[in-house]
C-alpha cells in the first residue's frame, strides 16, 4: 500500500472528521504533502467551501506531514498536537479543496534534534490552499511533538 493510501486509511480510521470531509492524501515526496477533499461535503450556504472545513484540512495537512516524517525517523509513537494556528482567508474556494504543506529541511533538523534529546519539540509549518493557482487560505501552525 502506498504512503498516501495508508495515510488516508489512517486518517479515516482515527480522525472521523477526515472521513466525513472525504479527505484524501494525494501526493507525498518526502518534503511536501498534499491533502484534498471534494467541495460537496464541505460546502457552505454560498456554494463555496466552509471556513471550518478549510481550517481543518489545513491543520490536518501539517499534522499528517509531521506524522509521515516522524514515522520515517522511527519515532511514530510520538504524539503530535497543534499548539497555535493563524489562518488568513484570502479568496473563496469554489472547487476541490487542496492543501499543501512543504517542510524546509533545515527546519526539520531544528525540530528533530531537540525531539531526540528531550522528547519534545515544536515546529512552525505553513499550509496553503489554492483557488485557481492563487492563495486562498494560508495557515501558519505551531505543532508540538512529545512522548
Amino acid at each position: 500500500m502506498s504512503q498516501t493510501a495508508e495515510l488516508t486509511r489512517f486518517l479515516h480510521a482515527h480522525i472521523p472528521l477526515s472521513q466525513a470531509m472525504q479527505i484524501t492524501a494525494r501526493a507525498y515526496d518526502g518534503q511536501s504533502l498534499v491533502l484534498s477533499a471534494p467541495l460537496a461535503p464541505n460546502v457552505n450556504d454560498k456554494s463555496t467551501a466552509f471556513g471550518g472545513s478549510l481550517y481543518n484540512l489545513a491543520v490536518l495537512c501539517g499534522w499528517s506531514l509531521l506524522r509521515l516524517k516522524l514515522y520515517e525517523a522511527g519515532m511514530e509513537k510520538k504524539n503530535i498536537v497543534i499548539q497555535e494556528a493563524n489562518t488568513r482567508y484570502l479568496l473563496p474556494v469554489s472547487g476541490e479543496l487542496q492543501a499543501e504543506c512543504r517542510l524546509v529541511p533545515e527546519a526539520w533538523q531544528d525540530f528533530l534534534q531537540p525531539l531526540q534529546q528531550r522528547g519534545r519539540a515544536r515546529i512552525t509549518l505553513n499550509i496553503i490552499i489554492r483557488q485557481q493557482d492563487k492563495p486562498a487560505v494560508e495557515l501558519t501552525g505551531t505543532y508540538v511533538a512529545l512522548d
